[in-house]
């Protein structure tokens, strides 16, 4: 996750670097359920609206989130699923935030009302993060669901005037930029104080529609457009959290965009970047490297503490994330910014060609931006996802 806005502000407004602060544990994003009201066309946990056995009861969370707090863990997003599906979300919420945690609640804002947004702020959450997909028809066509988009509009703007920090999260395939810019007017428009910008991750049914992902001429418009929109609210003195995520290349555009556009800041901003460190993954039921690894299971929180499974490095998938430089090889071995990426997204990589430690087919830099000779490490084919023949058209 590459967070924009101060990295820019730290161009806009310089600052002498400081010694990063070490986090005291990971950021945990958890799937508290499966069980969801939509079937989204990108979901990467194939969620859909029935019961999935074994998921954990009320005292097993909270179990759960005191091994997570006393093992460090600073944040705790509530994920799915649809965690509002959850009869006791607000006692988890409310129990994450006496233990001490930043606690986010991620949603689709479709069950979010004026008869439950009451009950959402008094839980104290951080930060409520609402998915749109674009505007009303590609948002619903997405979504699977008529009034999808008029609903998670009427979310946000409940939890905005209800005091609480709201975001937009938005995956952009071929199939939906077109929208993003009237989205991003949306979300100025509506007082909206962040903008996620994810890039299609290969996991659940964002994998089996990878042959949608975003091309990469598209992908680099879309992030000129995020990063000039970032700028300019800067200048008007007043800054909106623009955030980008499962892409690290990110990073290294940023920096090219400042090399151009302020040179004589870009070195500062490279040691910034390279504090940061690009991709996290393996640095949440059934324990994953990230929420795009549902193929990889590390351990069962059932059956083994988190605090004893994170660590963990039997597993040649945790052994590698844990190294730094990571294995990557092929491009992303060569490439001269990997002290800023990380090699980018492995799950990528590994869906499309079977090797954990293969270049990331995403990456939309050119050959002489990363300083490799032109065709020397060709990218893995964005190639569809095969169906088996029994498998459900989804």
């Amino acid at each position: 996750m590459l967070r924009i806005t101060p990295y820019l502000q730290s161009v806009a407004h310089p600052v002498p670097l400081v010694p990063p602060r070490q986090p005291t544990g990971p950021v945990v994003i958890w799937n508290l359920i499966r069980r969801c009201n939509l079937t989204c066309k990108h979901c990467y946990s194939v969620s859909a609206d029935t019961v999935f056995p074994g998921e954990l009861s009320t005292a097993e969370v909270f179990t759960v989130m005191e091994d997570l707090r006393a093992f460090g863990v600073p944040v705790l997003i509530l994920s799915g699923g649809e965690p509002l599906m959850r009869p006791d979300i607000y006692d988890i919420g409310q129990r994450a935030k006496q233990l001490g945690f930043y606690v986010g609640l991620s949603s689709n804002g479709t069950l979010i009302d004026r008869g439950n947004v009451g009950r959402i702020a008094a839980v104290g959450f951080d930060y409520v993060g609402i998915s749109l997909d674009g505007l009303r028809a590609t948002h619903d066509r997405f979504r699977r669901l008529d009034g999808a988009f008029d609903s998670s509009l009427a979310a946000l703007r409940l939890c905005r005037d209800a005091g609480m920090k709201v975001g937009v999260r938005y995956t952009m395939t071929e199939d939906n930029a077109h929208d993003l810019p009237a989205l991003l007017q949306l979300v100025d428009d509506e007082g909206i104080d962040k903008f996620y910008f994810s890039h299609l991750n290969y996991a659940g049914r964002g994998n089996k529609h990878r042959a949608d992902d975003a091309r990469h001429a598209r992908t680099r418009w879309a992030m000129d457009l995020l990063i000039e929109s970032c700028w300019q609210h800067i200048q008007a003195g007043r800054p909106k959290d623009f955030v980008t995520g499962n892409n690290d290349a990110d990073g290294v555009y940023l920096l090219q965009w400042v090399e151009r556009h302020h040179p004589t800041l870009a070195e500062d901003l490279r040691r910034r970047l390279e504090q940061w460190g690009g991709n996290a993954s393996g640095v949440l039921g059934n324990v994953h490297p990230d929420t795009m690894w549902w193929k990889i299971g590390l351990g069962n929180v059932k059956e083994r503490p988190f605090s004893a499974i994170w660590p963990d490095t039997t597993h040649p998938l945790m052994a590698g994330l844990k190294q730094r430089p990571r294995p990557v090889t092929g491009r992303c071995g060569a490439c001269r910014h990997l002290a800023i990426c990380n090699g980018n997204t492995r799950v990528r990589a590994w869906e499309l060609t079977g090797d954990f430690w293969a270049a990331d087919p995403a990456c939309y830099l050119t050959d002489a931006e990363i300083g490799v000779a032109e065709g020397e490490h060709p990218l893995a084919e964005l190639t569809p996802y095969p169906r088996r023949r029994r498998e459900v058209q989804a």
